[in-house]
This record gives structure tokens, C-alpha cells and sequence, in this order.
């Protein structure tokens, strides 16, 4: 999947890169964060051949609620 992407912020605790982000995007949102491994992978439901999984922190998740 293609689509253009607006960076938001970043967790508030990076203080150079390499750093979870988000970032909106037409009708959703893009999640930077750190992949998960195997065995987090494996308690995924229903993942898709064309889907993944990353952690990132709290923040940046919660965020959202905060600027919406």
C-alpha cells in the first residue's frame, strides 16, 4: 500500500532519530516503531501476507486523544 503521509510527532522522550512516530494519512494513520519478534507475531489474529506489526510507545499512541 501507497500513500501519502504527514508526520505528527514522535514519542517525547527522543531526543535524536531512530524514534516511534506517527503519521496521518488519507482516512488512517502510519505507525514507525520497532518490529516485533517472532513469538509477538505469533499472537497476532487473522495477519495478513501484506501486514506487519511494530511496537512503539505509549505516547504516541496517546497523543491523539490529547491534539483531537
Amino acid at each position: 500500500m501507497e500513500t501519502e503521509i504527514t508526520f505528527m510527532w514522535k514519542t517525547v522522550t527522543s531526543n535524536v532519530g531512530d524514534c516511534p512516530a506517527l503519521y496521518k494519512a488519507e482516512g488512517g494513520y502510519v505507525v514507525q516503531g520497532k518490529a516485533v519478534g517472532p513469538a509477538t507475531r505469533a499472537q497476532l489474529r487473522d495477519l495478513g501476507d501484506d501486514e506487519t506489526a511494530v511496537w512503539v510507545n505509549a505516547d504516541v499512541i496517546e497523543r491523539i486523544r490529547e491534539d483531537h
